[in-house]
């Protein structure tokens, strides 16, 4: 027996030693993968170069702070760059002379309406250089052909798929497994159009819910119409007639009706590349990726005086946040230090965001409003800026919004399940207890509410209500009435945002910048963002470890990853009232 326990003892302590071992080599080899990976190797850009934009990765504000991106650990998403990055890397290369042109290489476009508006944008500037653009792909989805439209030429795999059918939008509604589980769902809400909650206790959508989105959906659509009729000169009534009749079926239909130039394979697209740029039949394309040509020696802009542009990405809750969500606390800390730097004359804060906690939203409006006092605060929204996201936006001096931005949504809601039935019928769980107070225990969701409970909610959301509306009104000049009027929830795009005053002008991020530099009298300035992002290595412990199991949840789930996110949402949205649109909309 002893010698059995020398043994145990022995070989638990050997394990113990060779775990310390092997997390100190771990530790050493990532710390040399991180030195290689954050290497200052410039992207080597030859003279007669094309610039290849290949867009396959979830395209976030700003490129997220990896040095361990590009050594393939996770695929594709090594390569994802930011729409900041995007932008500036299409107007680097309209100057610079080792690009010739750019290849529009077949994406599958992980973004949004605006965000796709401000790179189609990008590249119609581009084409004032003399430059050329060639798209090709062998499966064209309406995102991508919206972006590859603007090219000088179109082409399309002979044997491809060409997508263009219109828009539509659906929703998950929850109630009917709800149901079956036992538990209710207790809303409080104001706002007839305030439709987030309506998947808890409706099986489709309600009237008014219906209403605002064959609006906004229709708006969206019709801007989409008329950017691919102006880009490939067919009418746009035509062009609805061919989706509406899917009458593109196969690549020779996209050929016959003009929205592609050509059939073509990969290697022939590559000998029309070597043409354009002087090569020979058997010379390799020299070609940069627009995710390496952000490394790219570019002038740098030299002054004195700075703008800040201050992102706020994501739902909005409280704490720091990230490049992915607001925190409230995160956002408010940037808009103090740039509104107590005096080398920063102007700020713009660049809002993409659905919502969140009504709380955290009335915490940045605060410093919005206070920042507004010292020097000017422009708006530029992304591809949504709605409820919480309009709320953080409205006090800004001017406020800029993409044609198919989708905003508004100004209405309040809380959610309060009563899992009841699940606990005591389905599951055979009671509870007993005592308490001090009528409403100690406020918020059980082991009962129904009470009506005197119901009020006190119903209460506490029109309070909310009521002040969103007044900052909404004091920030846009308008009175309560009105802002009621166009409010109680409903959705807008910024095309009709701008007819209802919600929103100023139509433009972009660098429209927005042009904006606050002149309401601040900037001839030259420099831009400097915020908040700093933090780098993979500040959060290799729990934020690490939840970015890695979500990206292999999402390469398990692919496109189903949608309503596992949907149904890990439900229980923040449980947690405070919300000031959040519609319940996770998707535009296909």
């Amino acid at each position: 027996m002893k010698e059995f326990f020398k043994i145990v003892f022995a070989s638990m302590v050997g394990v113990f030693f060779a775990a310390i071992i092997m997390t100190l080599i771990g530790f050493v080899l990532i710390i040399g993968i991180v030195a290689v990976a954050g290497s200052d190797k410039k992207a080597d850009v030859e003279p007669n170069s094309v610039l290849r934009i290949a867009l396959n990765s979830p395209i976030g504000e700003r490129t997220p702070n990896n040095p361990l991106a590009g050594l393939g650990i996770f695929g594709d998403a090594d390569k994802s760059i930011g729409l900041k990055d995007i932008l500036a890397n299409i107007k680097k290369a309209k100057t610079d002379s080792n690009i010739k042109g750019i290849f529009i290489d077949e994406s599958s476009i992980e973004t949004g309406q605006a965000t796709i508006e401000e790179i189609r944008n990008a590249l119609i500037d581009f084409k004032k250089s003399g430059k050329f653009i060639i798209a090709y792909s062998e499966v064209y989805s309406q995102a991508f052909y919206y972006l590859a439209s603007v090219a000088d030429k179109v082409y399309i795999n002979p044997k491809g798929i060409f997508e263009l059918k219109g828009f539509s939008s659906q929703i998950t509604f929850l109630k009917g497994a709800l149901d079956k589980l036992g538990v209710e769902v207790q809303i409080i809400k104001v706002g007839t159009y305030k439709s987030a909650v309506e998947p808890f206790f409706l099986t489709k959508m309600s009237d008014a819910n219906r209403l605002q989105v064959t609006s906004y959906l229709g708006s969206m659509y019709d801007h989409f119409l008329t950017g691919i009729s102006n880009s490939r000169h067919i009418n746009k009534d035509t062009l609805f007639n061919y989706a509406n009749n899917m009458r593109i079926r196969e690549p020779e239909d996209a050929l016959k009706y003009k929205l592609v130039d050509g059939l073509k394979y990969k290697d022939e697209i590559l000998d029309e590349l070597r043409q354009r740029t002087g090569l020979s039949s058997k010379a390799d394309v020299k070609g940069v990726e627009i995710s390496e040509y952000t490394d790219a020696k570019a002038d740098v802009e030299v002054a004195k005086n700075e703008i800040a542009v201050v992102y706020a990405s994501g739902e909005i809750s409280g704490g720091d946040g990230d490049d992915n969500s607001i925190g409230s606390e995160g956002i408010s800390k940037a808009l103090r230090k740039v509104r107590m730097d005096n080398k920063i004359k102007a700020v713009v804060l660049r809002v993409n965001s659905p919502g969140g906690s009504s709380l955290a939203s009335d915490v940045i409006w605060r410093e919005v409003m206070l920042t507004k006092k010292v020097k000017p605060i422009i708006v530029s929204m992304g591809d949504v800026a709605a409820s919480g996201g309009y709320y953080i936006s409205c006090a800004a001096d001017s406020i800029f919004a993409e044609p198919n931005t989708i905003t508004g949504s100004i209405g309040i809601f809380a959610i309060l399940p009563n899992m009841q039935k699940l606990f005591n019928d389905k599951l055979g769980i009671t509870f007993d207890g005592v308490k001090t107070g009528k409403y100690a225990d406020l918020g059980d969701v082991s009962r129904p509410l009470s009506p005197d409970e119901r009020l006190i909610l119903q209460n506490q959301v029109n309070r909310g209500y009521d002040e969103f509306t007044k900052a909404v009104a004091k920030g846009r000049n308008k009175t309560q009435e009105y802002i009621n009027s166009i409010g109680q929830g409903r959705v807008w795009t910024g095309e009709q945002a701008l007819k209802i005053g919600l929103v100023d002008r139509l433009g972009n991020i660098d429209d927005a910048i042009k904006c606050a530099a002149k309401k601040a009298n900037l001839k030259g300035y420099k831009l400097e963002t915020y908040p700093e992002q933090k780098s993979i290595l500040s959060k290799f412990g729990l934020g690490t470890s939840a970015a890695i199991k979500a990206h292999f949840v999402k390469s398990e789930l692919g496109e189903n990853y949608k309503y596992y996110e949907q149904i890990k949402g439900v229980t923040q949205l449980m947690r405070t009232p919300q000031a959040r649109m519609p319940y996770d909309v998707v535009i296909r």
